[in-house]
C-alpha cells in the first residue's frame, strides 16, 4: 500500500482512536504498567498539540505521531505505524513533518521517551539526529526507558 497523505488531524476520530488503541496494546505487551508512559491525547489542549496521521491510498489510518508543545521544548509522543506498513518510511515522514511544523511554531528542542524493546524506533530516532539524554520532565530513571533529544536548528 502506498501512502497518499500525512496531515494534521484530530485524534478524536474513530479510525484514529482505533489506531491509538492498537499502539497501547502493542506497548502493553512490551512493558509493565509502571514503564508504560502513554499520553491520553484528550487531556492535551488542541493548541498545545501537533497530531499527524498517515493514511494509505484507501484513506485508512496507518500511522500517527504527536508533538506536545511545552515551555522550552516539545515532546514527541504516540509515534506508531501499523506492523503491515512498517519499513516503508512512514514513521520517518511523520517525524519529519512533526519536526518541521514544531520548528515553525518556535520549538527549538524535541525530547522523547521510548523503550529498549523498540530497537527500530531507537534506530529511526538516531538516524534522524536524536541523541540519548537523561530523564526529563516527570520521568524517572527507568531501565525500560530510553530518553533522547534533538535540537531543531537551521
Amino acid at each position: 500500500m502506498s501512502i497518499i497523505s500525512i496531515n494534521f488531524e484530530s485524534p478524536a476520530q474513530a479510525d484514529v482512536t482505533k489506531l491509538i488503541a492498537e499502539l497501547d496494546v502493542y506497548q502493553s505487551g512490551l512493558y509493565p504498567p509502571e514503564s508504560h508512559h502513554a499520553l491520553d491525547l484528550t487531556t492535551v489542549a488542541a493548541e498545545q498539540m501537533l497530531f499527524a496521521v498517515a493514511r494509505d491510498a484507501t484513506g485508512v489510518a496507518i500511522g500517527c505521531g504527536a508533538v506536545v508543545l511545552m515551555p522550552g521544548y516539545g515532546e514527541l509522543k504516540r509515534m506508531y505505524v501499523r506492523p503491515g506498513n512498517r519499513g516503508l518510511g512512514v514513521a520517518r515522514k511523520i517525524l519529519l513533518l512533526l519536526e518541521s511544523t514544531a520548528k515553525h511554531a518556535g520549538c527549538t528542542l524535541l525530547k522523547l521517551e521510548t523503550g529498549p524493546y523498540q530497537p527500530e524506533a531507537i534506530g529511526l530516532y538516531e538516524l534522524c539526529g536524536y541523541a540519548r539524554r537523561a530523564p526529563f520532565g516527570s520521568y524517572s530513571d527507568d531501565p525500560l526507558s530510553v530518553f533522547m533529544q534533538k535540537k531543531l536548528v537551521g
